[in-house]
């Protein structure tokens, strides 16, 4: 697309948009979908001016800037003398109404027959509609002396160019600004850059939205975020009821938010954006991240559970475990090998997702090793040992035994 533009680019007096239809559905829309909204539409095709051309000349990374308020339809205003229609006794209404009728066509009444309903249109004779510009042979009636007067003495016709469409979002009046993406420019950035760009051109009550691509990301985004939120949620909850503890799974959480920043890190020291797909894997990582510190924590609980000292216990489960999470990291970490490396049709998503995996666990293996047997020792030292309860109760049921004999 980048080279058709380049080849079309030398046209005089042409502006040529490639575009590259969707695998889903008929529309060829472009990512940046920003609403202007609010005051007349005037005011609005204003604004628009004001902030292309602020972006034009700021921001070279937002590419085909148009929008939907063109104001190429030619159009006709018609300007009434108030004054000589008040003086011959032509009332606004009757010019309004007679041009109505004869030059489009005006409902009137409605008949029923039988059964059905009927709308009557009054309008001129069929192939002889007089034009716009025929006013010589329009005529109105005045109220006063009964005389057909030609509506060109009333009137003034003016030729302008207006929008052939005026829209509305949310209720508002609209203009939709609408734009592409240089390559690695993400869609994040670009509506940040245009909200501070309202802030600082345009004044304070102008009214801003996205639409479109623009707002399927911003949903996307809130919607990840609230997935992570609740994928921690419910992994804790799950511990929470295995290790009969909250403390216990809270030392295994502690790895997430680690992995994660090691994901984002290998995001931007590769130069990818977080996108549907880098999210997909960030909530996967919930996951994976938290197989290594289950791994530690079960078995000093083990350890602990056949009498061995806390510290003794942390330190057998931390060395006994080491080969186990390392060869699941290697083999996890092995397994988004093939993601990132391969090529053809869909090989960007499958290189997100292969990186943030690779990355994430690799992180995640890394810190397990030093921060969950480090709080584990501190946050869990006054813990009991899972069948701590049911040790001292056969202790009790022996030592009660041993008294009866």
């Amino acid at each position: 697309m980048q080279e058709v533009r380049e080849l079309l680019s030398d046209l005089p007096g042409i502006r040529a948009f490639p575009v590259m239809r969707q695998g889903f559905g008929g529309r060829t829309e472009k990512p940046v979908q920003f609403v202007l909204g609010g005051g007349t539409y005037e005011q609005l095709a204003e604004w628009r001016d004001t902030l292309i051309a602020h972006i034009e000349d700021d921001n070279p990374k937002l590419t085909r800037i148009d929008s939907d308020f063109e104001e190429s339809q030619p159009q006709l205003r018609v300007d009434i003398d108030y004054t000589r229609a008040a003086a011959l006794g032509v009332t606004i209404t009757e010019i309004g109404r007679t041009l109505e009728t004869l030059l489009g066509g005006r409902s009137v009444t409605r008949y029923v027959d039988d059964g059905q309903e009927y709308d009557v249109i009054l309008e001129a004779e069929s192939g002889a509609n007089p034009s716009p510009r025929s006013l010589e042979n329009i005529r109105v009636r005045s109220a006063r002396s009964g005389e057909l007067i030609p509506l060109a003495s009333l009137v003034t016709l003016t030729d302008f160019a207006g929008p052939s469409n005026l829209n509305r979002f949310n209720r508002l009046r609209a203009v939709t600004i609408e734009a592409d993406l240089v390559d690695g420019y993400p869609l994040g950035e670009a509506l940040e850059y245009l909200n501070n760009a309202v802030s600082e051109v345009l004044p304070a009550e102008a009214q801003t939205d996205v639409k479109g691509a623009s707002r399927d990301y911003q949903e996307a985004s809130g919607a990840t975020t609230f997935l992570l939120a609740l994928g921690v949620l419910v992994v804790f909850l799950v511990l929470a009821g295995q290790f009969e503890s909250f403390v216990h799974p809270f030392v295994i959480m502690l790895t997430v938010p680690l992995a994660i920043s090691g994901a984002l890190f290998a995001l931007y020291l590769t130069g990818q954006s977080l996108n549907i797909y880098s999210q997909v894997g960030l909530v996967m990582l919930i996951g994976l991240a938290a197989k290594n510190g289950i791994l530690i924590v079960e078995f000093t609980n083990q350890l602990r559970d056949q009498g061995f000292e806390f510290r003794d216990a942390l330190i057998d489960a931390s060395t006994t475990r080491l080969r186990p999470i390392l060869m699941t990291a290697i083999t996890t970490m092995a397994g988004a090998i093939p993601l990132i490396i391969s090529t053809g049709p869909g090989a960007e998503s499958r290189l997100v997702i292969g990186t943030v995996i690779m990355a994430g666990v690799g992180a995640a293996t890394l810190f397990t090793l030093f921060v969950v047997p480090v709080a584990y020792d501190l946050l869990a030292r006054r813990t009991s040992s899972p069948k701590a309860i049911s040790h001292q109760l056969e202790r009790e049921l022996a030592s009660s035994q041993e008294g009866n004999h």
